[in-house]
């Protein structure tokens, strides 16, 4: 007996966690750079925006292409890699601040 609500299933194939995990993996991973980038300019500046806002439609085709689909409960795990990505980027990579004018 399987429990289910909707799309998503207590018992996920293994497959789909793996997949799930490891595309959570590459957002992270995509997003360090941009975060170590967004920490150069000024909060809420163009470029500022810019660099938190190019990786989403990479991550929409990561998420196509991989086959997890769009199903709600995926949302949290790869919102929180996309944020933590930044994160890191930001706090950890050294990148200098552009000189100000």
């Amino acid at each position: 007996m399987e429990l289910t609500f909707k799309s998503f299933s207590l018992y996920q194939s293994n497959s789909f966690v793996v997949k799930l995990v490891l595309v959570a993996l590459i957002v992270f991973l995509l997003n360090v750079p941009f975060g170590a980038l967004r920490a150069r300019h000024k909060k809420f500046s163009f470029m500022w925006l810019l660099y938190i806002h190019l990786p989403v439609p990479i991550v929409i085709l990561i998420r196509i292409y991989s086959d997890i689909g769009f199903a709600l409960y995926t949302y949290p795990i790869l919102v929180g890699a996309f944020f933590l990505g930044q994160f890191v980027g930001r706090k950890y990579l050294p990148v200098k601040k552009k000189a100000e004018e």
